[in-house]
């Protein structure tokens, strides 16, 4: 289990239903039910890997469905809050962050709609693969090979 029993009794306390583990092949489905979603890194990727968001975020915008998530510093530039996603600070924020998504369809698409174009212009398993054989070229004593992915529209 993930959360520990005080986390879950919080979340009950909060009017949040704790839905349990959700299996990365399953989240695209989960998403479309959805109007929008909260992503909260946990405590070791804000501290540990400052910089660095979680799958959550990439899977979320490739999806297309709108973010708001509490913070992490976003040092690498992958994404763009305010373009991408939303950023929330506080419960306070996020409640605000959420109700002004809900309650603008418009918004929503914007930011569903950027936030992928974001994913699919340079975040896809190929641009990842890209990266990794760039580095495997330039690395001493490797032969030469080329290789090249294709980016899915």
């Amino acid at each position: 289990m993930r959360y520990p029993a005080a986390a879950r009794r919080t979340l009950e306390g909060a009017g949040i239903e704790y839905g349990g583990w959700l299996p990365n092949y399953e989240v695209p489905g989960v998403f479309a039910r959805f109007d929008v979603t909260v992503h909260v890194p946990r405590r070791p990727y804000v501290t540990a890997l400052p910089g660095i968001p979680t799958i959550r975020p990439f899977e979320a915008l490739a999806c297309g469905i709108p973010l708001v998530s509490a913070l992490w510093r976003t040092t690498a530039g992958l994404f763009t809050p305010g373009e991408d996603f939303l950023f929330a600070a506080d419960g306070a924020e996020m409640t605000r962050q959420l109700a002004r998504l809900l309650g603008d369809p418009a918004l929503r698409g914007r930011l569903a709609d950027h936030g992928r174009r974001t994913v699919l212009r340079a975040h896809t398993c190929g641009h990842r693969v890209d990266q990794l054989l760039a580095i495997v070229r330039d690395m001493p004593g490797t032969r030469a090979f080329t290789f090249h992915s294709e980016s899915v529209a």
